[in-house]
């Protein structure tokens, strides 16, 4: 079955103030919309035709540049959209909690090493919350649509949470203040659906 483009679950104006209506629209029906459609006219007729997106990242020939490219586009921004909730964002509890705490000392630090992470990428990419098989959790950033599935990729782990740092993600709104745009973020956060992917990738 061809990739298809996910539905957000809320309306385009949804995160306002902190994302606009906008740019979710111009994101989400034009540039996730077009790595959806490059990534299935990249896999179709190939063996990799039929396979999970998730299995495609981690077995990837990553000198392929229109499946890493577009297939990371697609997997990078599902997830993007899947972590942030307008409304029932729960709260960063239980264990996914005690794993920041023991990696960071505190959720604030937590928040100022990925807020660090994203600001620091050079150029367009993606920060990362990441958990490893012994249940310890890391925050790490990759260039462009990379990601912690791809082999080689040195940020390493199951992404749990990411947030996406290409200028097509905040300049509308923001501008040049991504660091205003990863302030906002945090407000938008859906720690119930962290929390569940959390429990599966442990």
């Amino acid at each position: 079955m061809a990739f298809q483009l996910p539905e957000l679950g809320y309306a385009y104006d949804a995160l306002e103030p902190h994302i606009d209506a906008r740019t979710m629209e111009i994101h989400h029906s034009k540039h996730h919309n077009g790595y959806t459609t490059k990534l299935n006219g990249a896999v179709t007729g190939t063996d990799l035709e039929g396979k999970s997106i998730e299995d495609i990242l981690a077995n990837l020939d990553m000198s392929n540049g229109a499946v890493r490219n577009n297939g990371g586009g697609f997997y990078n921004h599902s997830l993007f959209w899947s972590v942030m909730n307008p409304e029932d964002k729960g709260y960063l509890t239980g264990d996914l909690r005690d794993a920041i705490e023991t990696a960071f000392g505190s959720v604030d630090a937590f928040k100022d090493a990925f807020s660090k992470a994203a600001a620091t990428q050079f150029g367009s990419g993606w920060a990362w919350l990441c958990v490893h098989a012994d249940g310890t959790v890391s925050v790490c950033s990759t260039p462009n649509q990379d990601n912690p599935l791809m082999p080689g990729v040195t940020c390493e782990g199951t992404p749990i949470l990411g947030l996406d740092v290409w200028e097509h993600a905040y300049y509308l709104n923001y501008q040049n203040r991504r660091p205003d745009y990863i302030n906002a973020f945090f407000n938008v956060i859906n720690w119930n659906e962290v929390e569940k992917r959390y429990a599966a990738a442990k």
